[in-house]
């Protein structure tokens, strides 16, 4: 929900730090397996029992997902990046609630479940948005592709942000997950189903 406008904020920021880490010669692919290799192991450590640990590692792996994309504007950002991006982002957001369910099955695994079928609604919506924006706008019609993304882009009431404040406060008091899984699993419901509204009603003929 407020992605777009926090990107804009820390903006200036992530672009000084990716301007030196290009310098250096680090490929924005790298970066990308690097912060999906960290954000696996923050799960690890999650499903181990070591909450604070797992959250630390968990933040790292973001800030290497905020500068793979910076990295790549600087050179020439390509379609193998960003489905690398996205691809390894949703196995990643995918991973923490496994995690959850991993260290605690008896109390975790209802609601880990719960919440995987809700990213499913607010991943496929996302991304079948997409690829009919994509289509419509080759073909001429009403779709503008998303500035500094790779994919038409369409938000919701959980987005990356929001979605990463649910995982810090699971980390943080652990003993609630099955509270803030099932709250955000509604969360997610609602963004799923603002997506398909707003895709029916944008590409009707």
């Amino acid at each position: 929900m407020i992605d777009r406008p926090l990107a804009l904020l820390i903006k200036p920021c992530v672009d000084a730090i990716a301007r030196r880490i290009n310098q250096y010669g680090l490929q924005a692919d790298a970066l990308t397996w690097i912060g999906f290799f960290l954000g696996l192991t923050s799960s690890g450590l999650i499903a181990s029992g070591y909450f604070l640990s797992g959250l630390a590692l968990l933040l790292i792996s973001r800030v290497f997902d905020a500068l793979d994309g910076a990295v790549a504007r600087l050179t020439a950002p390509t379609d193998r990046g960003g489905f690398l991006d996205i691809t390894l982002d949703f196995i990643f957001y995918a991973s923490v609630p496994l995690a959850f369910a991993i260290n605690n099955p008896t109390n975790n695994a209802l609601a880990s479940t719960t919440l995987l079928f809700a990213f499913m609604g607010t991943s496929s919506s996302f991304l079948a948005y997409a690829s009919l924006a994509a289509k419509r706008a080759s073909s001429g019609k009403d779709f503008a592709p998303s500035p500094h993304k790779s994919i038409h882009y369409l938000g919701g009431l959980t987005e990356a942000f929001e979605t990463l404040l649910c995982f810090s406060l699971m980390c943080l008091m652990p003993q609630h997950f099955a509270g803030l899984a099932y709250g955000f699993a509604f969360l997610c419901g609602i963004t799923t189903i603002t997506r398909i509204y707003f895709a029916l009603t944008a590409s009707k003929p």
